[in-house]
């Protein structure tokens, strides 16, 4: 039986970096935002839903999907922040599902990188969930430097996603990423050891 363990957090909390670590240590990752890419690729199921749905304006001159646009779009809202859920996640739900189960026939761990999994009601899918936790403030300053957002853009993506305060409650390991790369390194080692120790 195999032990699968997902890591969340929210947008700019440094998710990614945790999970190059795990990677880095030879652990296999199902990226839930990969997956997503996989679905909007030109012809994928996505595609066809989202282009039902909005039509060819959030197309790029080569057919496929402009992200910027259609997150743009997405986010203009509450209703079609709505509707994007309700098309997409159940789709997304199921692939996610099929990646998990092939990835069980060969590894003893593995991991899930799934950004919107407690709002999602992913929870009992895992044997533990291990959270990368910043400050609000760090983590709107982090996002108006990566994306270039003005701090009204960061607030309104970080209001679509519960509050990171708030997944602690969830967690069974908080991986605190308000200070420096050495200390997530660290933390993220000892989490692994632990892992490795316990199979």
């Amino acid at each position: 039986m195999s032990k699968v363990i997902g890591i969340t957090g929210g947008i700019a909390s440094g998710k990614t970096t945790v999970v190059e670590e795990i990677r880095r240590a030879g652990y296999k990752v199902i990226d839930a935002d990969q997956v997503v890419h996989d679905l909007q690729a030109k012809g994928g199921r996505l595609y066809k839903i989202l282009v039902d749905w909005l039509g060819e304006g959030i197309l790029n001159d080569n057919g496929e999907l402009d992200r910027l646009k259609l997150a743009e779009l997405i986010f203009s809202s509450p209703h079609y922040l709505k509707k994007s859920a309700q098309l997409q996640n159940p789709v997304i739900r199921q692939e996610l599902s099929r990646r998990c189960e092939q990835m069980a026939q060969t590894e003893n761990i593995f991991f899930m990188d799934i950004p919107l999994l407690i709002e999602q009601d992913y929870i009992d899918w895992f044997d533990e969930i291990w959270l990368v936790y910043v400050e609000k403030g760090t983590q709107i300053q982090r996002l108006m430097a990566r994306n270039g957002y003005s701090q009204e853009e960061a607030n309104k993506r970080l209001a679509s996603q519960m509050p990171l305060i708030e997944k602690v409650a969830y967690a069974d390991a908080v991986i605190d990423n308000n200070g420096r790369l050495e200390n997530l390194q660290k933390q993220v080692a000892q989490l692994l050891k632990r892992c490795a120790n316990v199979s």
